[in-house]
């Protein structure tokens, strides 16, 4: 093999870290941050029709005040296993309900709640991270195999560097992202 050979699929790699930076995304939207959102219901998934679905594909989800949310939920039969995914969903909201339509009253967050609600959001954070680095790893494994194969170790070690710069720049992207998301937990 020559050196010209080896062509390692930064592209591919970027839009894996990419899908860490979205997953994360989600995360952060559901967690709330004192103001009703409908999106804060994304992660929840009630079990309907034999299966794990998500909530909002089990009814219409509206924000018609800026502290509730309500579910509009389409089949009667499901309204107790919506009811019961958002109470265990681990948002520390109580459902309340009123034949198909579920309100969500979002309460004020004390300062505990707050820092809870930081400590997930780090914990999200660190998953991406996690995420982010099992793509690195992925990708310095292929440049250890292209090595083997008769890269030379300049050509391994740039390559090395532009993976590890890629890395760099989503962990970065990750902190800036919580950093932010937890700012607007503790604003008061």
């Amino acid at each position: 093999m020559s050196d010209d050979d080896f062509m390692l699929d930064t592209d591919d790699l970027e839009r894996r870290m990419d899908g860490a930076m979205a997953s994360l995304r989600t995360e952060f939207a559901s967690l709330r941050t004192g103001r009703a959102s409908a999106s804060m219901l994304e992660p929840v998934m009630v079990e309907a029709y034999g299966q794990k679905t998500p909530v909002n594909q089990i009814g219409t989800v509206n924000v018609p005040e800026p502290r509730m949310v309500t579910l509009n939920v389409w089949d009667k039969s499901l309204v107790g296993a919506a009811e019961k995914a958002i109470r265990e969903s681990g948002l520390g909201i109580n459902p309340q309900t009123n034949g198909t339509i579920i309100m969500l009253p979002i309460p004020e967050l004390n300062e505990e709640r707050r820092r809870e609600l930081s400590r997930v959001a780090a914990q999200y954070a660190e998953h991406a991270r996690v995420a982010i680095r099992n793509v690195r790893r992925d990708g310095m494994d292929q440049i250890k195999k292209a090595k083997g194969d008769g890269m030379s170790e300049d050509d391994q070690k740039l390559w090395e560097e532009e993976v590890q710069d890629l890395t760099d720049r989503f962990i970065k992207a990750v902190d800036t992202q919580l950093e932010t998301k937890q700012g607007e937990i503790m604003q008061v």
